[in-house]
C-alpha cells in the first residue's frame, strides 16, 4: 500500500513538471498571450488565469513560480496553458503582495527559445467574488435568447439567474444591486409579463414604475444606499440603422426624465427639477451617503435634431431622504462645450471618485468605438482620461467593487463586435488604475469562440443564490402576468 502511494505521488509530480527543458537560446521580448495576462495585478481570490501562447512553434513549455520556487509547469504542442486550481492557490498564497513569473519557451526548428520573463502581481486585496451580467447576441432581434447570469470569480462556475429562451416578446433588461448586495436587488423585464421585479428584505414583488400620464416607465436604475428608494430614468428609446459607416446601429433617447420609486409605499415621487419637457435626464447614480443624486442631462430634442448633436453633461442634485425633497440641480462637468457627451456616472464607495464614460455624442456608448473611461476627483474637481485602461475601441458600462480597490467594465477591444468583461485594480490614494485583464475562463480560447456579448457587468459580495427562496420567487414573478 505504501509503495502504491509513493508511486502515485511520483506520477503526480511528474505530470505536473512534465520534464523541465533547458533553453538553447534566449529572446529579449516577452511572448504574446491570449488573453493578455502580462504586467497585470490579480486579486488574491481570482480563478486561475488560463491562457494561450499566441506564437508559432512546434512545442510549448511554460513554468509559473515565485522567487526560486516553480509551482507549475506544462509542456504541450497546442500552446494552451491551464493552471490547476490547487497549484494556483499555493502560488497565490506564497506570492500575495508580490510579483510572480511566467517563463515561456517555444521549440522552433528543433531549438528551444526562451522568451523574456512575464511578471504579474498578486494583490492582497480580494475582489467581490461574484459577477452578474446579461448575455445576449450583439444584434437586436434575438430577444428570445438571452439571460442574466452569475459568475463565481473564484472558480469558473456560471449559473443562470433568469433565462429567456422562448418568449420573443420578452426582454431581460437591466439589473442592479444596492451597494453590491443582492439581498436588495432589482431586475427589469420588458414585453409580455413585463414589469420591475424588486427583491428587498426577503420579499419579492413585481411593480409597474409608471403612473397615469407618464409616457414611459422606469428603465435605468440606481438604489439609494438606504435601500428604500430607487432612482429611475424613464426613457423613450429609439434605434436607428445605417447602411454604411462605422456605426451601423445607433441608439438614442427621444425623451427621458428622472423619478424616484419608494419601495415602502410602492409609489412614484416626481419633481419638476428633474422631470419635465425642457431637459432629458438619464443614468442616475447616488453618492455613498445618499445625499446627492448624480445624473446625465441634455437639452430636449425635436424630430429635426441630428443624433450627433446630442450632448449630455454631468449634473448633481441634493436629496433629503426624510423629507423626500430635492434641492437645486448643479452642473458638475459641462462636457457639451467641447462637443463630448457623458454616460454611466459611478461613484466610488469612499465617495472620492466618479468614473464615467465619455463619447463624441449621445449616451449609448456601447455603439461608439471612441468611448473611453474618465475619472473625476470629487475632492479637487480634476478630470482625466483613464489612459491606463482605455483602448482603441469601446469602453462602456462599469461598476466598482464594494472595497473600491477594483472595478469591472465592458470593452470591445478584442474584436470590435463583442463586449467582454475586464477587471482593473484601483488605488484610492493615487487615483490610478492598473492594467485591465479579461475575466479568466477555464478554456483559454473561450473569448475567441463565444458569440454572445457580456452586458451590464455588476460585482456583488455574496451570490444571488444564497437565498434560494428569493431566487425562486424572482423566477415566479417573471412568469406572473401582473404587478403586485
Amino acid at each position: 500500500m505504501k509503495l502504491s502511494i509513493i508511486l502515485l505521488y511520483i506520477m503526480l509530480i511528474t505530470a505536473c513538471s512534465q520534464g523541465k527543458i533547458v533553453p538553447d537560446a534566449y529572446m529579449d521580448k516577452p511572448p504574446t498571450l491570449f488573453p493578455d495576462y502580462t504586467d497585470v495585478t490579480f486579486p488574491v481570490n481570482i480563478a486561475p488565469p488560463n491562457f494561450q501562447i499566441a506564437e508559432d512553434g512546434e512545442e510549448f513549455y511554460a513554468e509559473i513560480g515565485f522567487e526560486d520556487k516553480v509551482f507549475f509547469t506544462r509542456k504541450n504542442k497546442g500552446g494552451e496553458i491551464m493552471i490547476p486550481l490547487k497549484q494556483w492557490h499555493k502560488l497565490v498564497s506564497a506570492a500575495a503582495g508580490n510579483e510572480f513569473y511566467i517563463r515561456i519557451s517555444i521549440r522552433q526548428k528543433e531549438r528551444w527559445m526562451q522568451y523574456k520573463e512575464i511578471r504579474n502581481s498578486i494583490s492582497i486585496e480580494p475582489i467581490d467574488p461574484y459577477l452578474v451580467y446579461r448575455l445576449l447576441y450583439p444584434g437586436y432581434e434575438l430577444w428570445n435568447q438571452m439571460g442574466i447570469y452569475q459568475r463565481d470569480l473564484t472558480s469558473y462556475e456560471e449559473i443562470p439567474i433568469i433565462e429567456n429562451r422562448s418568449d420573443k416578446s420578452t426582454c431581460m433588461n437591466c439589473h442592479t444591486f444596492c451597494q453590491n448586495n443582492p439581498e436588495t436587488m432589482m431586475i427589469h423585464i420588458r414585453g409580455n409579463n413585463g414589469g420591475t421585479i424588486i427583491s428587498r428584505n426577503g420579499n419579492v414583488g413585481k411593480v409597474d414604475v409608471k403612473k397615469p400620464g407618464m409616457n414611459n416607465g422606469g428603465t435605468y436604475a440606481a438604489w439609494h444606499p438606504g435601500g428604500r428608494y430607487i432612482a429611475y430614468s424613464v426613457n423613450e428609446i429609439q434605434q436607428f440603422f445605417h447602411s454604411t459607416g462605422k456605426k451601423p446601429i445607433e441608439v438614442s433617447d427621444r425623451e427621458s426624465d428622472l423619478v424616484l420609486w419608494d419601495c415602502e409605499t410602492n409609489r412614484l415621487i416626481t419633481d419638476s427639477l428633474i422631470y419635465g419637457p425642457e431637459w432629458m435626464e438619464t443614468f442616475p447614480a447616488w453618492s455613498p451617503d445618499g445625499k446627492t443624486l448624480y445624473f446625465c442631462r441634455s437639452k430636449a430634442i425635436t424630430t429635426q435634431t441630428s443624433l450627433d448633436s446630442i450632448y449630455y453633461d454631468l449634473y448633481k442634485i441634493p436629496f433629503d431622504a426624510q423629507k423626500q425633497t430635492f434641492g437645486k440641480p448643479e452642473c458638475v462637468y459641462e462636457a457639451s462645450v467641447i462637443h463630448k457627451s457623458i454616460s454611466f456616472p459611478r461613484i466610488s464607495p469612499d465617495g472620492n471618485y466618479l468614473m464615467f464614460t465619455c463619447s463624441d455624442y449621445g449616451n449609448f456608448s456601447i455603439w461608439h468605438p471612441e468611448s473611453e473611461l474618465y475619472l473625476l476627483n470629487l475632492q479637487n474637481g480634476n478630470i482625466r482620461n483613464m489612459q491606463e485602461v482605455n483602448s482603441n475601441n469601446v469602453e462602456s458600462f462599469h461598476t466598482w467593487s464594494s472595497s473600491g480597490k477594483w472595478f469591472v467594465f465592458s470593452s470591445k477591444r478584442v474584436d470590435g463586435l463583442w463586449a467582454h468583461p475586464f477587471i482593473a485594480s484601483f488605488d484610492p490614494e493615487t487615483g490610478l488604475a492598473g492594467k485591465p485583464f479579461m475575466v479568466p475562463q477555464k478554456a483559454p480560447g473561450f473569448y475567441k469562440t463565444f458569440t454572445q456579448t457580456f452586458n451590464l457587468p455588476e460585482l456583488i459580495a455574496i451570490p444571488v443564490t444564497e437565498n434560494k427562496q428569493s431566487l425562486k420567487q424572482i423566477r415566479n414573478k417573471l412568469l406572473s402576468s401582473s404587478p403586485n
